[in-house]
């Protein structure tokens, strides 16, 4: 079978995985916030009127003021979300998914084991310095 061939299979396997059908149903849900999606849009806006603020030769302390504290409450209203905490979640459990793949098939290609820095993965044999 042609390596192409077994890539296919197991992106096809990995599709199905239930952490990748996690992941799609929160980017869903995350993305069909509305509430959500205002406040990121309006955070993003913000972000510009402060970066343009900064570029003026004089920027205004009060602007700059209200525009940072305007960001401030933003950013913890679009943290703080149930969908973008899910969603960051289902995200942190696929990359973590992905990096398990990843060392397997480095392992297959050189027969060791990549170094996570976390020696009770390996034994200590990773060689890695503590």
């Amino acid at each position: 079978m042609e390596i192409m061939e077994l890539a296919a299979q197991l992106g096809q396997a990995i599709k199905a995985d239930a952490r990748i059908e996690a992941l799609n149903k929160a980017r869903e849900a995350y993305e069909n916030d509305t509430k959500l999606q205002g406040a990121v849009l309006e955070y993003n806006t913000q972000q510009t009127a402060l970066t343009e603020e900064y570029k003026k030769s004089e920027p205004d302390d009060m602007i700059v003021k209200a525009i940072e504290a305007r960001i401030n409450t933003l950013y913890h209203e679009i943290i703080e979300a149930p969908s973008y905490i899910a969603y960051n979640q289902a995200q942190e459990e696929v990359n973590a998914f992905m990096n398990e793949v990843n060392a397997e098939i480095t392992y297959q290609i050189t027969g060791e084991r990549p170094c996570t820095h976390d020696c009770s993965t390996c034994g200590g044999s990773c060689g890695h310095n503590h």
